[in-house]
């Protein structure tokens, strides 16, 4: 049976928490963890060392709450994805009858690749609605750009409040629809420059050792490994379900590199794509996903002219 707020809810609860001050997020945070432990619900809470060390060091000893590593579950949207839906089945399976997760999103996140994560924070509404979950997702308004926090309340359903309440967001989208809306993203200074290379319709393989040839001086092997898998995975979903001609543009420098894949057609039909896998895809069918678990930043711009995937390996937020 449900306790709290989510009695006699299905599915996925999901909360933004706005707050101002430690106390407010204190005075929303503790008792919904201790209510959990009362009703013998998993509790978990994944933030960062700040708010770790401060929610830690309001309850007792030994209280029955999990931390997380906040730093590792929100490595990339889709790793996030992976991990929690992996949690909920385990937590699920073991007989729980609601989990209770506070988490919030890394400082990284509201940089330039927040589109990314405003995916995340949408898709997740799909993505767990098949568990008895209750999250709070704490956003500081101090430090949370105002654009930020309007995206905040179309992707979550409700808003928690330090007093014990808990709000319909009026402008809350659903996740189909709000995922398919067109996103600006902002460029990456680096493609004010000239790219270092440039190839037209070019096979995975050539894509391949054009990142090779570049960004091996960028970024350490890993990375380098890693990007090139990304760029194959691209350039064949361009080949393969997008419209000629293919284009392939490749920059690097400080650090990072970054690729854009375009194509004349209008790209995934799949409000999900990229964040979760395609449903009964195989392992041809994954190119999306696998570049969202392989890159630090991956933007899918339409446009008038076709669509464009952009995969950025290195800090996505370095200062132009």
């Amino acid at each position: 049976m449900r306790t709290g707020a989510a009695a006699g809810h299905r599915g996925y609860y999901h909360e933004a928490l706005l707050y101002d001050c430690d106390e407010a997020l204190l005075a929303a945070v503790l008792p919904f963890l201790r209510d959990g432990v009362a009703a013998g619900e998993p509790s978990l809470v994944s933030l960062g060392d700040r708010n770790t060390a401060l929610v830690r060091s309001a309850l007792p000893a030994g209280f029955g709450v999990t931390f997380l590593d906040g730093g590792g579950v929100y490595a990339r949207p889709a790793v996030a994805l992976r991990a929690y839906r992996r949690l909920l089945a385990d937590e699920v399976a073991a007989g729980a009858a609601q989990i209770r997760i506070v988490g919030e999103l890394p400082p990284v996140a509201f940089g330039r690749s927040w589109d990314w994560w405003a995916r995340y924070e949408s898709a997740i509404n799909h993505a767990f609605d098949e568990f008895p979950l209750w999250s709070m997702c704490p956003y500081d308004t101090r430090t949370t750009p105002p654009e930020i926090l309007a995206d905040v309340a179309r992707t979550h359903p409700r808003t928690a409040t330090a007093d014990g309440r808990h709000l319909p967001n009026e402008t809350y989208t659903e996740p189909a629809t709000y995922l398919r809306q067109r996103r600006e993203v902002p460029p990456d200074p680096l493609q004010r420059g000239a790219p270092l290379i440039e190839l037209d319709d070019p096979t995975p393989a050539v894509a391949r050792a054009a990142v090779y040839a570049v960004a091996t001086a960028h970024l350490s092997a890993d990375e380098v490994d890693d990007l090139s898998v990304a760029v194959s995975e691209a350039v064949t979903n361009a080949l393969r379900h997008g419209l000629p001609p293919v284009r392939f543009r490749l920059w690097a420098g400080d650090g990072r590199a970054v690729v854009t894949v375009s194509d004349a057609g209008t790209g995934p039909s799949d409000p999900y794509a990229g964040l979760l896998p395609t449903p009964g895809a195989t392992s041809g069918g994954l190119g999306l996903w696998i570049t969202h678990q392989s890159c630090d930043h991956v933007a899918m711009q339409p446009g008038p002219d076709g669509f464009t995937l952009r995969l950025t390996t290195g800090d996505p937020n370095v200062a132009g």
